[in-house]
């Protein structure tokens, strides 16, 4: 068989060549836009069906240098760590925190539901954390960080894995957070229930999310200063004899950083230009992550996948509808985040808001929801999973 390796600078070449693809195909096929699947997935996707089918046939086994994905991954969680802002979960008040509460009840509780399906399975219980929060509330972005740390314990193909079940969710997690919302609001009548909240002291937080052109050299140069720390963090955390990621010492020191700049005002932190980097670097991850996949390894883990996933899908259906719309206060808005934890509760936030736009759209808007889920789900959410899967991890 003919082997082909790539350097680092033709990986990344690559990767720009799938993230284009996978743009361009979004705006052909209109259900890969509607369910916002990324374009690295859809790009990558293509790849990596493609190197499969050259593998399998013995025509061309392609290999990469995965340098810069490391590299592109940790600048990415650590623009994750500086959205963690306790002033605003303060500020936010008793719903916000509640929220939080449950959200951090669902991490635990589909970790736990992943480990007790795989026993009754018979099957690795590292195959059930590749389809518990890591890929659920973690999306593609934790998938391709925990799936190197999973193969490192001796699970082959864990990025595969992952990555596949990030996949699914995307997808499952659109499909029924609006049609969840709509019953909701239709069987209980809930357009009675609707109230605008004053939420200006929330609103105000995003203010500061301006960007400007001068401050993405002082926001690149933050991101920077937060990695180098946090590598001596990540050494000192490594002694314990625990299993961390490779980032979880930036994302500490990037959170340190936001909430000294918050409560002192002696610096500003440029969060605006920080979350456009953090996306750049998110979809270079991506991209790489997803033209490297081995989709061959996947063929004999094929059943205990797919049952883990509908498990899993169901599970969240059930939390969202009687979980999530009861605590938070059985009236419209209460439905309204039921259908976005849809979203992010096995995807990512994108899909959350796309899941509210479609209820709000169609009946009323809910300023209430549009406020929680994208601070839980863009500042907390991925900050509080890593935590989790690293004490899962270690548990095992």
């Amino acid at each position: 068989m003919l082997q082909l390796s790539l350097d680092m600078y033709q990986t990344l070449g690559a990767a720009v060549g799938v993230l284009y693809l996978g743009a361009w195909l979004r705006k052909k096929i209109r259900v890969l836009e509607t369910f916002c699947i990324p374009a690295p997935v859809v790009g990558g996707l293509i790849f990596a069906i493609t190197s499969c089918i050259l593998y399998v046939t013995g025509l061309l086994e392609l290999s990469f240098d995965e340098t810069l994905k490391n590299v592109c991954m940790v600048m990415f969680f650590t623009s994750v760590g500086f959205q963690a802002n306790l002033k605003v979960l303060k500020s936010g008040g008793l719903s916000l925190l509640i929220f939080l509460i449950c959200v951090i009840i669902l991490i635990a509780a589909q970790n736990g539901l992943a480990l007790g399906v795989t026993t009754i399975l018979g099957v690795d219980p590292y195959i059930g954390l590749c389809t518990g929060s890591i890929p659920m509330v973690g999306g593609h972005g934790t998938a391709g960080a925990f799936g190197p740390v999973l193969e490192d314990l001796g699970l082959v193909g864990a990025t595969t894995l992952c990555t596949a079940a990030a996949t699914f969710g995307l997808l499952a997690g659109s499909l029924m957070g609006g049609p969840l919302g709509r019953r909701l609001i239709i069987k209980h009548d809930l357009l009675k229930t609707t109230v605008q909240a004053d939420d200006s002291e929330l609103i105000a937080d995003e203010k500061k999310h301006h960007r400007s052109s001068r401050n993405y050299a002082p926001a690149a140069y933050q991101i920077a200063i937060a990695m180098g720390l946090g590598t001596i963090i990540s050494l000192q955390l490594s002694k314990t004899g625990m299993t961390f990621p490779v980032y979880i010492g930036a994302m500490i020191v990037a959170a340190f950083m936001r909430n000294i700049s918050e409560f002192s005002n002696k610096f500003t932190i440029y969060m605006g230009e920080i979350n456009d980097i953090g996306g750049i670097c998110l979809s270079l991850f991506l991209g790489i992550a997803m033209i490297t996949l081995k989709l061959w390894q996947l063929a004999e883990l094929a059943l205990p996948l797919i049952i883990l996933l509908l498990v899993q899908t169901i599970f969240m259906g059930l939390f969202a509808y009687f979980v999530i719309y009861n605590i938070m206060g059985r009236d419209y808005d209460a439905a309204v985040l039921a259908a976005g934890s849809c979203g992010f509760g096995m995807g990512a936030t994108p899909n959350a808001m796309a899941n509210m736009q479609a209820i709000t759209d169609k009946f009323s808007p809910s300023v209430k929801a549009y406020i929680l889920v994208p601070i839980i789900g863009s500042m907390f959410a991925d900050f509080i999973n890593t935590i989790t899967i690293t004490l899962f991890i270690n548990l095992l």
